[in-house]
């Protein structure tokens, strides 16, 4: 997964800073200047809604030659890591923000040098650059203060290479380049002290995990020891304060921005024996629950394109084309939004295998942009975890969110007046009344219950 750097061109030479006019670029003995570039490789935008992007780590270090293509940084998005490319041949020539640290969307973070004999230049460049940060500061903490406190708290806290938001440390966190490294130098990543923002392992900790005297994992049972203390609960020190990662601070601005949306919310009760027993039949194929659900709302939606609709400039809204349904997933350190594009034309079969890899890379946070941003409504599943009954909110852009609860059996009474037992789930969806009204998710709900309670064409 990558993003290409995007980087501004410089001159060294002062002529060319003063009068752009190829035709001036000569010297007095009518010899052409060979003018050398160095370029300023900004922080890139890697999804609509970053606005600052962290470096979890550098994959070159300051000196090294780079070719087109070739990955410089993995940079922390508000929802994914993501390695950046280089769009120049050239030479890494000064970082200015070091792994762990923050930068905003546009803003330098390294310079490039087009040949070795401009590397001192542009690093005088990065030098005479690096001025202007404090003011920055002042004026947008939220921007480089993370940088120091984040390491204050993994010291205080004591974490190692299990980051804060695994679960009870059974998952390692590392940074897509630190993966790649420990795979091809064959370290088992379980024992490498992680020194990234976090507790996050990072390349260099890889390569100084190999280079380390033997006695040097000594410390790791006592880390581990120390996060999986008690009953597989992530340990924490109380009272102490942790700076929302980037993808937390995505879902916090998301949270906000939708409550200015005018919301209400229906619910519904719907029989599931029989989605029940279509799940139990093509378990096995590789079908899951998920998949089941995504389809039965993709062809009712086919049927109310107005609750697949959505308002985004509060003066008009959109009639969807295509019928995308993105589900909440709860991964590390936040939450994020899968999308399964055109669920309604997909078999059930394609479907699930999609699901499976997009939550694989979900978890990894290996997704692309267009696999996180492009849903038109969404999913929010509680009910793996026994929970009866929920609202969810809006996210900012879509129509709607359903909110589905589990299926538990339930005393009801037959059409013959007699008592029975049913398995039923309750759904509750949330909608923008700026353009879905409440006839349209009754009637919606309406479609979906017939659907899965006679899922037949599920599997069409």
């Amino acid at each position: 997964m990558s993003s290409l750097l995007h980087l501004s061109t410089s001159f060294t030479h002062s002529t060319l800073l003063k009068n752009p006019n190829p035709s001036n670029q000569r010297t007095n003995n009518n010899k052409t200047m060979i003018c050398a570039k160095i370029r300023e490789i900004f922080m890139p935008a890697l999804s609509s809604t970053m606005t600052e992007g962290k470096i979890v780590s550098w994959v070159k270090s300051e000196g090294d030659k780079l070719s087109k293509g070739e990955s410089v940084v993995v940079v922390e998005s508000d929802k994914a890591d993501m390695d950046v490319e280089t769009f120049y041949d050239g030479y890494l020539a000064a970082i200015m923000v070091e792994e762990g640290g923050v930068a905003a969307v546009g803003s330098a973070i390294a310079f490039l040098a087009e040949s070795e004999e401009e590397i001192e230049e542009a690093r005088s460049k990065a030098a005479n650059s690096s001025a202007p940060p404090p003011v920055a500061a002042v004026e947008k903490p939220v921007e480089v203060a993370p940088v120091v406190p984040i390491k204050a708290v993994v010291s205080n806290v004591g974490f190692s290479a299990a980051h804060p938001a695994s679960e009870g440390g059974k998952r390692i966190v590392a940074s897509p380049y630190a993966k790649k490294l420990a795979k091809e130098l064959k370290v088992e990543l379980g024992l490498v002290a992680g020194s990234g923002p976090m507790g996050r392992i990072i390349a260099k900790d890889v390569e100084a995990f190999v280079s380390a005297p033997a006695p040097a994992p000594a410390p790791a049972p006592a880390a581990a020891a120390a996060v999986g203390s008690g009953s597989g609960t992530p340990s924490v020190e109380l009272g102490s304060t942790v700076p929302f990662t980037a993808m937390q601070g995505a879902v916090s601005r998301n949270m906000i921005e939708s409550l200015s949306v005018p919301t209400f919310r229906v619910g519904y009760t719907i029989t599931t024996d029989a989605l029940d027993a279509l799940y139990k039949k093509i378990k096995s194929k590789g079908v899951t629950m998920t998949a089941l659900l995504a389809k039965a709302t993709a062809l009712a939606l086919a049927k109310h394109p107005a609750v697949n609709s959505s308002c985004r400039d509060g003066k008009s809204f959109t009639y969807n084309s295509s019928i995308n349904i993105a589900v909440a997933v709860a991964i590390d350190g936040g939450l994020i939004t899968p999308v399964l594009a055109d669920a309604d034309k997909v078999d059930i079969y394609s479907l699930s295998r999609k699901w499976k890899e997009l939550v694989d890379k979900a978890r990894a946070k290996q997704l692309q942009p267009h696999e996180y941003t492009t849903g038109t409504f969404t999913l929010s599943n509680l009910g793996m975890f026994g929970v009866d009954r929920f609202d969810a909110i809006l996210p900012p852009g879509t129509g709607a969110i359903m909110a589905v609860g589990a299926s538990q059996p339930t005393v009801v009474a037959t059409k013959d007046g007699r008592i029975g037992m049913k398995s039923q789930m309750q759904v509750n969806v949330t909608a923008d009344h700026r353009v879905i009204y409440g006839a349209d998710l009754a009637t919606f709900l309406q479609t979906l219950a017939k659907i899965i309670e006679d899922p037949k064409d599920l599997t069409f």
